[in-house]
């Protein structure tokens, strides 16, 4: 079975291309720039040049696969391409699959989507999960929590050098996840027929508020940390203000996460 995985160079996309090639899969990574993934071909990659936004790219990347893995995400520091790649992107992906007769579609998604869909991303994301369960390829749709790997840049690194934390007075808990358990669900899905359109929630086993995480590393640092708290509605007044703009647009769309924040949530439950 050979598979196109989409996203590799990022914290999830890399650690479902270790678990690939140690289970011996052929892999094959769509990436923009093929410098910055060499450290992909270094491993036994296969590299081919691909950009969600650009969807005439996608259908030569998908000769010769048979499952296609999507890990991929529009970065924060690339506010202008949320729509392109989150939603013309990955439509053009589903299409270019079915016309390929792909026999499985892998996507990552995000736990309670469906609640969250006046935050355009998770609209984004809902819809594609739904025009994924229209198509004619066989899917499995993983809804994740958030990563472990990305709690040390926001909180513990900052703890260990003095600088400040910014966070609100959220009543979000997060069930954290190590993506290299998630990479482990999605290789192992390929081997189970059952899972073929199916859905599956993934998170750990708590759930944690920032405060949590913060006291966690204050005490394993066994020093004090910079805690900055911003108020939700100066966030809310910032993503209202910029969407009047066109050139300001897209970072409202990042500003609208602070929805998740202003009521109660748990991501350790859906």
């Amino acid at each position: 079975m050979s598979l196109l995985i989409v996203g590799g160079t990022g914290t999830l996309g890399r650690q479902i291309v270790l678990q690939a090639l140690t289970k011996g899969y052929k892999v094959r990574c769509l990436v923009r720039n093929l410098r910055k993934a060499n450290f992909l071909k270094e491993w036994g990659v296969e590299l081919v040049y691909g950009d969600l936004n650009l969807p005439e790219t996608i259908p030569p990347c998908l000769y010769g696969i048979t499952a296609i893995i999507d890990a991929s995400a529009s970065r924060p520091n690339e506010l202008g391409a949320l729509k392109k790649v989150d939603w013309e992107g990955k439509l053009a992906l589903i299409q270019a699959a079915e016309i390929a007769k792909i026999e499985q579609f892998i996507f990552c998604s995000t736990l309670n989507v469906e609640y969250l869909s006046d935050i355009p991303l998770m609209k984004m994301k809902q819809g594609i999960e739904i025009n994924l369960k229209k198509s004619k390829v066989n899917y499995t749709i993983f809804r994740l929590s958030g990563f472990y790997q990305g709690l040390i840049e926001q909180y513990a690194i900052p703890v260990l050098e003095d600088l400040p934390i910014w966070i609100t007075n959220e009543n979000v808990r997060v069930s954290y996840i190590d993506t290299q358990d998630i990479a482990k669900f999605c290789i192992r899905t390929l081997q189970l027929p059952k899972t073929k359109n199916k859905t599956f929630f993934l998170g750990g086993p708590k759930g944690w508020l920032s405060s949590d995480i913060i006291n966690l590393c204050e005490q394993l640092a066994g020093q004090s940390a910079q805690v900055k708290k911003i108020p939700i509605a100066v966030l809310k007044l910032s993503a209202r203000f910029l969407s009047y703009f066109d050139w300001g647009q897209n970072i409202s769309d990042r500003l609208s996460f602070v929805e998740i924040l202003s009521v109660e949530n748990n991501f350790s439950k859906s």
